[in-house]
């Protein structure tokens, strides 16, 4: 009996194209309006592959949080490694909470805080990810110092992203600065 449709083509990138697709939909849409039919609308694929592909909406947003999580920190790390001693990591510090950020990424990233915040099955997530950026920061700062550095680049990322006046980047080298206790 032959099958009006053919046979299943083998699609081995379907689950990857399933998890990028989640995260356009949460940068767009966020968590809550994510759901399994606009994330298998964004990615092309039948409604029938997200419950093959994931046992649930839950498993689906922990992948690709994980995915945005390891990018992020990737990305993070090799700025860091590519500083030449503790001086010029804190000059890269400065310029990364200095510039524009992605909006895409920090929609995504605010996102996994609000769900971490909520869901404490989402925290190894924001967990993992702190961990390692203290790690790049420790190639060049004690873990005392990469600790408070790291809070402060989250904190003045938010602010410069969601301030309405532009962030004037000599106080943002001066709170380095100060936090790494750096004569000027």
């Amino acid at each position: 009996m032959n099958s009006e449709r053919g046979p299943r083509r083998p699609d081995p990138g379907r689950r990857d194209r399933i998890i990028d697709a989640c995260l356009d939909v949460v940068a767009e849409a966020g968590v809550a309006g994510a759901s399994h039919r606009k994330v298998a609308a964004a990615a092309g694929v039948p409604l029938g592959s997200m419950t093959y592909h994931f046992n649930g909406i839950e498993e689906l947003l922990h992948e690709a949080f994980a995915r945005f999580g390891t990018a992020e920190s990737a990305a993070f790390d090799a700025v860091m490694a590519a500083a030449a001693g503790p001086a010029e990591a804190e000059a890269v510090i400065v310029g990364i909470v200095t510039a524009p950020t992605d909006p895409r990424n920090l929609v995504l990233a605010h996102e996994l805080y609000t769900l971490a915040a909520r869901e404490p099955a989402f925290r190894d997530l924001t967990n993992e990810w702190m961990a390692r950026s203290r790690a790049s920061l420790e190639r060049h700062f004690d873990p005392e110092a990469a600790r408070m550095v790291d809070a402060l680049i989250e904190g003045l990322t938010i602010h410069a992203s969601l301030d309405t006046e532009p962030q004037d980047p000599a106080v943002a080298a001066e709170a380095v600065r100060r936090i790494l206790r750096r004569e000027a």
